[in-house]
């Protein structure tokens, strides 16, 4: 009785529960500070899964990271990677070659010495912590700082906590394959000047980061300058395509050479203004008959979704689905054309905006208000090949070919099936665009025949600019321009275009996308010799979010 008793009483008695605060202190510099508040050891106890099986083997820890499981995985990785243990650190993330690496490398090829890292508050099992340290290259110096943050998970198959590794931990520039490396730079820097000779900064146009470090990458070299010794980030091979060399620390100044662009001093300003107006907002204007980029502006200047987003652009793709369409003699401005509440294609059921009908309506009718089911509802009598083909050989989209003079993306319409054909046509399934693309149909349908978008011209260094194939027929433009013009005055982009005067046209774009709440809002235009198109990422009607962006820009003229 008396063992039954004192084992029943160690039972009752409760685990130790830790509290107060834990200090690391690495090298006499304090590491950081982690609270372990009351019932984090308690919770270890109860949540731990321990109960043998029947060959007396322990089950795998499952459920959710404690506060300790979190707090001792990061601790000891930071205070490893500090230490500069390397080994240890990357031992402890669910990827210790790749760790090894960057880690070996943020020393020996980054010459970074010094390292302080400061652990914030725990947000679930992401830990933020603030950097500290060195970059000494050959007697130069200068300090580094800057913020990341780490991920702890449970792995699966040891059921023990672990760092999810990211190359985002050692530096957020980081992607997968980039390195950091300090030295000469093999890229001489650059004096990039807009059409009238004034100077782009990134300080003075946030948009022109991204910009900046490509035109650098492509032009450094050839603009004559001289390399200085930095700290850069070094994209994969193969991210160069997409991705531009990044440079994080100067510590002697190169002489720059001076590139020449196209933009539109006063334009660019204005286009950098217009997207603070509203959240994850890109925009870009070109001249029609050169095919110049004149503004490019991003509210979120660290990715250029100007210029390499792939986004669906709903609607506005109808602009490209109506030139076919009357091409192929399937519609006409004027002629009756179907927009039923619903229409079905492929085993998809596809309905309007608010399930609205035109009763006896013109395709013209359907267009300005961005009937879906009017285009949906052709579907069958086109090739998979149809959308495709048109907006390769009338757009010059979709070919992977346009050199602008920093990286971008030309647009993707893959051939396509059943209901994702139906759905290209109103951009959706498989299409992806940006708003450099959509500021090229506008020029395309403004001009009457496609020019490669560029922001430098290709004089500087004779690279050839992608074409199309063909143009549209006579009357096929002229109805694609009636359609436009007939939406900028009185369809679904007549509110963002009041007071938009002279030649012009326009097209509204909602683009629903999985998991999130509100569409994308499109708005291509032009005006003269404008031609604009912006993205609001999950804002809803393109002509209430981006509409008022792109015509504010157009009614500068320019």
């Amino acid at each position: 009785m008396g063992n039954r008793r004192r084992v029943a009483e160690r039972r009752k008695t409760k685990p130790a529960v830790v509290g107060g605060m834990i200090a690391v202190v690495v090298g006499g510099a304090g590491f950081g500070v982690y609270a372990l508040y009351g019932g984090g050891a308690a919770a270890d106890d109860r949540t731990e899964n321990t109960s043998a099986s029947a060959d007396h083997k322990p089950k795998v820890k499952t459920g959710p990271l404690s506060t300790a499981e979190v707090t001792s995985t990061a601790t000891a990785f930071l205070t490893s990677w500090q230490q500069g243990k390397v080994s240890t650190a990357a031992a402890a993330t669910s990827d210790t070659k790749a760790a090894t690496a960057l880690l070996t490398g943020y020393t020996k090829d980054a010459h970074i010495t010094g390292v302080t890292l400061t652990p914030g508050t725990r947000t679930g099992g992401k830990v933020p912590f603030s950097v500290k340290a060195t970059v000494a290259y050959k007697g130069l110096s200068k300090p580094l700082a800057y913020s990341s943050s780490l991920t702890v998970v449970r792995n699966t198959d040891t059921g023990k906590p672990q760092v999810d590794w990211a190359p985002a931990i050692v530096h957020p520039d980081l992607k997968d394959g980039d390195t950091l490396v300090t030295g000469e730079s093999g890229t001489p820097p650059i004096k990039a000047v807009d059409r009238d000779g004034g100077e782009l900064t990134a300080a003075k146009y946030p948009s022109l980061g991204t910009v900046l470090d490509g035109l650098r990458e492509k032009y450094g070299k050839k603009a004559g300058g001289k390399a200085g010794v930095e700290l850069r980030v070094i994209r994969a091979e193969s991210a160069k395509s997409k991705d531009s060399d990044k440079t994080l620390v100067e510590l002697s100044e190169g002489t720059p050479g001076t590139v020449k662009t196209t933009l539109n001093p006063a334009l660019q300003a204005a286009a950098e203004r217009q997207v603070k107006t509203q959240a994850r907002s890109s925009v870009v204007v070109l001249r029609p008959s050169t095919g110049e980029i004149l503004a490019v502006a991003n509210a979120n200047p660290g990715f250029n979704a100007a210029f390499q987003g792939s986004l669906a652009p709903g609607s506005t793709m109808k602009v490209i689905t109506s030139s076919l369409l009357i091409e192929k003699d399937l519609a006409s401005a004027d002629k009756a054309h179907p927009c039923p509440k619903y229409f079905t294609y492929g085993g998809w059921k596809f309905q309007n905006d608010d399930k609205f009908e035109i009763k006896g309506g013109t395709f013209k009718a359907s267009f300005a208000r961005s009937c879906n089911t009017a285009f949906i509802s052709q579907a069958g009598k086109l090739d998979n090949d149809s959308l495709t083909k048109q907006a390769q050989q009338v757009f010059g989209l979709s070919m992977d070919n346009w050199a602008i003079g920093v990286p971008s993306f030309d647009g993707s319409v893959p051939v396509q099936s059943a209901a994702q054909k139906a759905a290209s046509l109103i951009g959706q399934g498989g299409v992806r665009m940006n708003p450099l693309n959509m500021a090229s149909v506008s020029a395309t349908v403004e001009s009457g025949t496609f020019k490669q978008p560029y922001l430098v011209s290709p004089t500087v260094d004779n690279r050839t600019l992608a074409t199309a194939s063909r143009s549209m027929s006579a009357g096929t433009l002229s109805q694609l321009r009636e359609l436009m013009a007939y939406t900028a005055g009185y369809g679904t982009a007549a509110e963002a275009m009041s007071g938009v005067t002279g030649n012009v046209g326009a097209k509204t774009g909602s683009a629903e996308v999985d998991g999130q709440k509100k569409p994308n809002g499109w708005f291509t235009a032009y005006r003269g010799d404008l031609a604009a198109a912006g993205v609001a990422q999950a804002g809803g009607h393109g002509g209430d979010t981006a509409g008022p962006i792109v015509a504010a820009l157009l009614k500068m003229g320019g």
